[in-house]
């Protein structure tokens, strides 16, 4: 939906199963327009879409573009961003760290990116705002040596060439943001700013790259790196970086004592990664892969953790986990502030809870439509309370 300030608000679509065209397709035509029809049944509706490698193949066929196409008018609904991290299959079976394969030292990450571009330029009205989100790089354990490839900053350059080409076909504002996560090759503010310093030579001299390449700021991954957003975010825009897209989402939160272990151990599952970042009295001291390699050094080493877990399981934005867990959802409201101060710092917002099926029973009430309408509920009341909801 429009809001103030020419920002768009969408959810991300990744929440529903979306293997192929067909099946992303039916998403749309089920899930997405009961949302639409609770949260924006007059307006123009938008919607952050999630396409599959597979799926965007699909949908490059011309029937089913100009189908799409068809449907979009005839719903008064438009994409204005595509969420190009997960390259395959993302729900019902391992995931994993293999989210992050095929990275960007890889060709058919490139080719995919292209692609997703020529949907949105496709898909796009004259002079419209595109964005794609995609990873930020690689994931560090598979680049061990710390050193950004060659290949990878070549691949980004071609991208970013390619984008200005798809953006000209109708005077068209395409950007990509490249996410931040934890263990991702860059994962903080700091290390973001680093890895776009390296990138400026691929470009010469020129600085118009970064209007098209930017950085996708995902509240539950910065809030699990114990970033305040007001400093990350100044510190990337200090840098020239874009803010290409803002991700609202929530990650959870716990003080580790023997009672809360036993409660995140209802978390741990075979699908998503969940990085754990440890600190003690605010400052980081230990990083582990995933929830239930957090858990078993807790339990080999208790006098070794620190005093607070922040973990990569995206929570919903409208409700606490419960019992004595918490989450980052401060960092949403502080982000959202930045923005309140900063309308013009980025115009495409994007709730981004999608670990619903695999959220423990008391976070499931209702069906996922249920709680993709509390969040809309929760964000454009909060939107509401600093003067960005409306024009």
């Amino acid at each position: 939906m429009r809001l103030a300030h020419g920002i768009h608000l969408a959810y991300c679509t990744n929440v529903h199963r979306g293997r192929n065209w067909t099946e992303t397709f039916a998403s749309l035509e089920n899930d997405v327009l009961r949302v639409r029809h609770a949260v924006c049944p007059d307006e123009p509706y938008a919607i952050g879409l999630r396409l599959g490698a597979d799926a965007a193949k699909e949908l490059s066929d011309g029937k089913n573009l100009l189908k799409f196409r068809k449907w979009l008018e005839a719903k008064n609904c438009y994409v204005f961003t595509i969420n190009g991290f997960p390259y395959g299959n993302f729900h019902g079976a391992r995931v994993k760290e293999q989210v992050y394969r095929p990275d960007w030292t890889s060709p058919e990450r490139l080719d995919y990116t292209n692609l997703l571009f020529d949907l949105l330029a496709e898909l796009s009205e004259e002079g419209a705002e595109g964005s794609v989100s995609t990873l930020p790089g690689s994931f560090k354990e598979f680049i061990p040596s710390g050193e950004i490839p060659a290949v990878m900053l070549d691949h980004l350059a071609k991208c970013a060439q390619h984008i200005e080409k798809a953006a000209k076909t109708k005077n068209l504002d395409l950007h990509l943001g490249l996410e931040p996560e934890p263990l991702g090759l860059f994962e903080t503010s700091k290390e973001t700013v680093t890895f776009f310093e390296k990138l400026q030579p691929s470009f010469g001299s020129s600085e118009e790259w970064r209007n098209v390449l930017g950085v996708n700021y995902d509240t539950c991954h910065l809030g699990v790196e114990y970033e305040e957003p007001e400093e990350a975010l100044n510190r990337l825009v200090e840098a020239a970086i874009r803010i290409s897209k803002i991700h609202l989402s929530s990650a959870l939160k716990a003080t580790p004592k023997i009672a809360n272990l036993k409660l995140l151990a209802s978390f741990q599952e075979e699908v998503y990664l969940h990085q754990v970042v440890e600190a003690k009295n605010g400052e980081v001291i230990r990083r582990h892969k995933d929830l239930d390699l957090a858990l078993a050094f807790a339990e080999t080493d208790p006098a070794a953790i620190g005093d607070e877990w922040r973990i990569h399981f995206h929570v919903p934005l409208h409700t606490p986990p419960g019992n004595d867990l918490g989450d980052t959802r401060d960092h949403v409201e502080g982000t959202l502030d930045y923005l309140a101060k900063h309308p013009t710092a980025c115009r495409h917002l994007e709730m981004e809870t999608y670990t619903w099926e695999v959220l423990p029973d008391n976070l499931r009430t209702g069906d996922v439509v249920d709680q993709i309408i509390r969040e809309y509920d929760w964000t454009l009341d909060e939107l509401n309370k600093r003067g960005l909801k409306t024009t």
